[in-house]
């Protein structure tokens, strides 16, 4: 039995139900259940990864409930460069199948291969020069940073193996869970010179073993490196003939399900989108919604470049980024167990200069850090600052199951992502009504 966190059996029935209705045909756009009930429908398309049939799902269902709220609703078609499109990811090593995640980018002509092979043993740290390990695996293990992307150090550890020359690294990012953690990669990032696995830290005891006998483990990967992939964003307006705008954005795309890391920041999203008569009058809206976070935010990119208001007439951006409403959990024997609380370390309101008192008025009972000016512009809104849009205010963070394949609809629930939801809805009716600035 998987030790994932998971729906208590006495939700499975309200949880079905909930995933099936539609919070826009109700009269509480605000509340935590209707706001869970868009968590779950988002978790009922799958895996959302960038040109995957999930996401297709996920933007049709999103552009549909924007049209209900009345906006006029486009998509944006872009293209992404390049896109590593998995089928199968297995490790055989003492009978037993455990699955792995090649680490984006995987190299040319090794897209779909099959190895059997022994893992090399491990060098000593300060060795003088790097043993051999040809024809071999390298395992390797980095320590979890909280970052979303490889940091130096890491790339330096992966360097060292490659000097080795194996036929594949076994990679371990030591992540809390034990799961298999990925990290967002660029599209300017070359491949590697020879395949990355990602291996679960909880795994580690079988190759551990598989290592100390020298008994061959094997590999099978397949999948393909698509070129020109074409995505879309999902863009509504409100034309108000105001000349002074709120953008609201949210990334759809992930690495997995990735249930809290998203399905909360598009819960907020749509939410927005359905208090839009009542509570955001007396200004233009624009919400988009955009493909490509985890292969290097390219949906916001092309947005920004080409379907964007100008800075000069934006009052302010809001951004709904990842993990905004996730349960800390701890390990109890072989069980994971949710404390109810959010983890106020491992989330982040983030303003500008100019929106961060009206922020903290109305984010002032969320815990989580503060940050402000340029440190604030982190995730998506990096680009949105860099694009010269300097009134933005959001939140982005990570959770215990973030960007692994545990993270489902346990890790949130309707308590935590009301307060949320209404603190952004709260301030971006004081900016709507001119009480910002």
């Amino acid at each position: 039995m998987s030790d994932f966190p998971c729906l208590p059996a006495a939700a499975t029935a309200l949880a079905a139900l909930l995933a099936g209705a539609s919070p826009a045909a109700g009269a509480q756009p605000l509340s935590g259940a209707a706001l869970y009930a868009d968590v779950l429908r988002y978790e009922s398309f799958g895996a959302h990864r960038y040109g995957s049939p999930g996401a297709e799902q996920a933007f049709d269902w999103i552009r549909a409930e924007l049209v209900r709220a009345g906006f006029t609703v486009a998509d944006q078609p872009f293209e992404m460069a390049r896109q590593y499109q998995l089928r199968q990811a297995r490790l055989r090593v003492g009978g037993a199948d455990l699955p792995v995640l090649p680490q984006w980018w995987m190299p040319d002509g090794a897209e779909r291969f099959s190895l059997s092979a022994r893992i090399a043993p491990r060098v000593a740290a300060g060795a003088a020069a790097p043993a051999s390990a040809e024809g071999a695996f390298v395992r390797l293990t980095v320590p979890f940073d909280q970052g979303a992307y490889l940091n130096a150090s890491h790339r330096k550890a992966l360097e060292a193996a490659f000097a080795r020359k194996p036929a594949a690294v076994l990679l371990t990012i030591d992540h809390p869970s034990g799961e298999i953690y990925t990290y967002n990669v660029s599209q300017t990032e070359p491949p590697w010179p020879v395949p990355v696995i990602l291996v679960a830290a909880r795994h580690g005891a079988l190759l551990d073993a598989a290592e100390s006998a020298g008994t061959p483990v094997d590999i099978e990967i397949d999948g393909s490196l698509l070129r020109n992939v074409r995505g879309r964003n999902v863009i509504g307006r409100l034309d108000r003939g105001k000349g002074r705008a709120i953008v609201v954005s949210t990334p759809v795309t992930s690495w997995d399900v990735s249930t809290c890391e998203r399905a909360p920041g598009i819960a907020g999203f749509l939410a927005m989108a359905r208090i839009a008569g009542e509570r955001l009058r007396d200004v233009d809206l624009v919400f988009v919604a955009t493909a490509g976070h985890e292969i290097g935010h390219g949906g916001m990119e092309h947005f920004i470049r080409s379907a964007a208001p100008p800075p000069a007439a934006v009052a302010a951006w809001a951004h709904f980024g990842a993990s905004l409403a996730c349960y800390g959990w701890r390990r109890e024997g072989d069980r994971w167990v949710s404390d109810g609380q959010v983890d106020a370390r491992l989330r982040f309101v983030n303003a500008s200069e100019s929106l961060a008192p009206v922020v903290e008025q109305h984010f002032g009972a969320i815990k989580a850090r503060r940050l402000t000016g340029a440190q604030a512009a982190i995730g998506e809104l990096r680009e949105v600052r860099a694009a010269g849009y300097g009134h933005f205010l959001g939140m982005a963070g990570g959770h215990t199951f973030f960007h692994t394949p545990a993270d489902t609809a346990a890790a949130t629930g309707p308590e935590i992502l009301e307060p949320v939801i209404r603190a952004f809805a709260d301030a971006l009716g004081a900016i709507a009504a001119g009480g910002a600035r």
